[in-house]
């Protein structure tokens, strides 16, 4: 990922956040077929390994995890992000030599990856999966409210996904290149915003000298 050093993310817990409030991510692997991508729901291990392992699940007619991968696989995670016009720089009253852009906060982990279909690891990693998503519910629906013989059946028709992060790169382009008065006029037309992710985008840009 092109990370200039004004929007390179470091910090593990900011990494992790963005991986966490993702929630849907994209699993790329590089195959003698060519490459091969799937949308999935992931989830983090913190505990294991030096940045964490990565666990999700494929459908076992998903030809992806038949594909042997030849080298690391990539997860991308995909944070808030926002179209920035340049109607918001005071730059532009000024000397008018502006352009749009993109701001957005993104993850890449990269590893190798294995695919499994043991039974119990299989019910391992789509419960944890599940509860992550539906302990903040209020009325938090479990994988053994299912009948066993179901959820069985049900897992004979996915493969586990076991990414190792090796390495991890961050990304948050946040308009910190551009001077103090522009980003306070992004911030503010964020702000104002009718799609919520602009106003979130709104909270997360610098408006402070440093």
């Amino acid at each position: 990922m092109y990370t200039p050093p004004a929007f390179r993310e470091d910090d593990p817990s900011t990494l992790r956040q963005i991986m966490r409030e993702a929630r849907l991510s994209t699993l790329v692997t590089a195959t003698l077929e060519g490459l091969q991508a799937t949308p999935l729901p992931l989830f983090l291990d913190e505990t294991e390994g030096e940045h964490g392992v990565l666990y999700g699940h494929l459908a076992k007619a998903n030809p992806q995890w038949k594909s042997a991968p030849t080298g690391e696989a990539l997860a991308i995670f995909m944070g808030p992000d926002a179209y920035i016009t340049p109607s918001w720089y005071a730059s532009k009253r000024e000397h008018g030599k502006v352009v749009p852009t993109w701001n957005y906060a993104a993850v890449h982990a990269y590893g190798p990856v294995e695919f499994f279909e043991d039974e119990t690891r299989l019910l391992q990693a789509v419960t944890r999966l599940t509860n992550l998503h539906e302990t903040p519910r209020q009325q938090p629906w479990a994988v053994a409210d299912a009948p066993e013989p179901f959820i069985k059946s049900q897992l004979k028709g996915i493969v586990g996904m076991r990414l190792t992060i090796t390495r991890i790169e961050g990304k948050q382009k946040m308009s910190q290149n551009r001077p103090e008065a522009d980003r306070q006029g992004v911030a503010a037309g964020l702000a104002e915003s009718e799609r919520a992710s602009d106003r979130l985008v709104a909270t997360m840009i610098p408006t402070q000298s440093t």
